[in-house]
């Protein structure tokens, strides 16, 4: 255990566990306890005073979990049968930590959401069973207070916070018939009509559900393992918006591809979406699901709110190169652009000032460590790991919410003592005929830049549905066309009335009796009259390419043009 910024010595008061068998640490969600598992027992130690809380005999516990209150340890070993055939002994245990007793032990077969999931307050505490959700009251564990019955339930998230708890529960689709997803108030499971909001959709094979903090509203990130129409490899995804007042929205993103991730500020009015292919976007959005601000196009698949939800720092880990973005939130400002090289781990400090980027096996099994900076790009403390070693897991120490106050935001990088030793990127290969000449950047991908979506004063706030958007459009239209018509009206009658009553078809055309710059005001014309149908197309709402509103830009040029070449004769 190493005391947090700014000493970042062995702290004195924990006994190392030098043991080689130690698989799994955690801490309580308050941070007053530290429980882990050295391969003979699980203890538990009080963390300022490294004073012994309980130890138990579990030699093969993986998984540890402490309830919110610090009143149960939930453990979960590997679930083994009898060769006989016979069903294994019960392998999901749960323990008082003040008598040390079990409580109640459960058959859990499958490592994925093993853990029941406790309230905030430990009134409820929640399991899924086969096609059942258990409710269970006051951790009294021999009795099931309620039951959510619904076919095929295979997921449910409860609420944070405080009463009354809510649940969200995923029935995935079946013979034709949608996935969705219901929230309930606890316990209010009496059907359908019960549910405070339920969202039905197709193109789900898993779903991932996210509860903001205030517990008043839903994200679910439907997605697909195979991408029917072969353009991703990934899948398909999709993001739904379910608040508890019945209200539910697909959020609609600008950009097709993946969607990489999803986080919920702190503050609860806002979400942060990383999606698209690669250069990937990331967006703000607000409860109405309307974009609030564009971070533009990067190399980033991961975003993270700090625990005030005013720095914000998007991240492109895995098999991107480390690059990270740190944004002040509320004035949507760069603060720093530091570079976590083959980082598979990040979390924030509590104090919402520091975080810590790690390289853990078995994603990576090299250059093991980690590092710890502040938000404004500086690397305060560097560990690694010897040759021949792997480190499986970093992790802050918590607090509850409120500890740490809310700092002002500085764009000063704080001084530290370690030099940024980040290699320079490697130089691409140049042959040798072109090695003394000027270099000519290409890039594969034009980055967008970062541009804020919130509604201008005076502008309409509300936001349109889809029909109202396709009527404003044909309205914008109409009027341009009618504008058109009108200008072109007025100026044929400018014109002087003998040359109105000519038919146009057998005069000839007016020539300058050089070929050649007929030839050129012909193509001119024909680009102008392109420019004119792609105006028409924009102001028919139609999204243009790059490249067709360059040619839009340069009307006033030809048209310059053609006038200079129309007067020359």
């Amino acid at each position: 255990m190493v005391n947090g910024p700014p000493s970042f010595t062995e702290n004195a008061t924990f006994e190392r566990d030098a043991g080689k068998n130690c698989k799994a640490f955690t801490f309580s969600q308050d941070g007053s306890l530290f429980a882990w598992c050295n391969g003979e027992k699980v203890n538990i130690v009080n963390v300022t005073s490294a004073e012994l809380v309980h130890s138990f005999d579990l030699p093969k516990a993986v998984c540890l979990e402490l309830s919110p209150k610090n009143i149960v340890l939930a453990t979960w070993q590997a679930y083994t049968t009898a060769k006989d055939g016979t069903a294994g002994v019960p392998n999901l245990q749960l323990y008082d930590l003040k008598t040390g007793k079990c409580l109640k032990s459960f058959i859990q077969k499958k490592m994925q959401n093993w853990c029941p999931c406790w309230a905030e307050d430990e009134s409820i505490c929640a399991r899924s069973v086969n096609n059942e959700i258990h409710f269970f009251e006051k951790n009294e564990f021999n009795t099931i207070a309620h039951k959510l019955h619904l076919q095929k339930v295979s997921d449910f998230v409860l609420s944070p916070g405080s009463q009354p708890n809510k649940v969200a529960v995923y029935v995935p689709g079946s013979k034709g018939a949608p996935s969705f997803v219901r929230l309930y108030q606890y316990p209010n499971f009496g059907g359908p009509q019960s549910a405070l909001a339920n969202k039905s959709f197709f193109k789900a094979d898993k779903v991932t559900m996210l509860w903001n903090k205030k517990a008043t509203a839903v994200l679910v990130i439907a997605s697909t393992e195979v991408d029917k129409t072969g353009a991703s490899y990934y899948g398909e995804q999709t993001l739904h918006y379910i608040a508890t007042n019945g209200e539910s929205a697909v959020v609609q993103l600008p950009k097709t591809g993946p969607i990489y991730d999803v986080v919920w500020n702190p503050n609860s009015t806002e979400f942060c979406v990383v999606y698209g292919f690669m250069p990937a976007k990331a967006t703000v959005f607000n409860l109405k699901c309307d974009p609030v601000f564009d971070f533009g196009t990067g190399p980033r698949n991961a975003v993270y709110y700090n625990p005030s939800g005013h720095i914000l720092v998007l991240a492109g880990f895995g098999n991107l190169r480390g690059q990270m973005e740190v944004w002040d939130v509320k004035n949507y400002k760069l603060i720093s652009k530091p570079l976590g090289s083959d980082s598979t781990y990040f979390a924030w400090c509590p104090d919402g000032e520091h975080f810590v980027t790690a390289t853990c096996a078995p994603r990576l099994r090299v250059g093991n460590g980690y590092k710890i900076w502040h938000y404004t790009g500086s690397v305060l403390h560097q560990y690694e790991v010897p040759v021949n070693e792997e480190l499986w897991q970093v992790s802050w120490q918590p607090f509850l919410d409120g500890i740490f106050p809310t700092k002002a935001v500085t764009y000063q990088a704080v001084p530290s003592e370690l030099p940024n030793a980040e290699p320079k990127p490697a130089q691409a290969y140049r042959p040798p005929a072109l090695r003394n000449k000027p270099v000519t950047s290409s890039k594969l991908h034009e980055d967008e830049p970062p541009q804020n979506m919130k509604p201008q004063p005076g502008s309409i706030d509300k936001p349109l549905s889809k029909t109202a958007l396709k009527n404003q459009r044909k309205h914008e239209a109409k009027k341009a066309a009618k504008q058109e018509a009108r200008v072109d009206g007025s100026q044929e009658s400018a014109l002087p009335p003998a040359t109105q009553n000519i038919p146009c078809n057998p005069m000839p055309a007016v020539t300058s009796g050089d070929p050649e710059v007929d030839k050129k005001i012909k193509n001119l014309k024909k680009k102008l009259k392109a420019i004119e149908q792609l105006k028409e197309q924009a102001a028919s709402g139609k999204q243009l390419e790059k490249n067709q509103l360059e040619k839009i830009q340069k009307e006033g040029s030809l048209l310059q043009e053609l006038e200079d070449l129309e007067l020359g004769f």
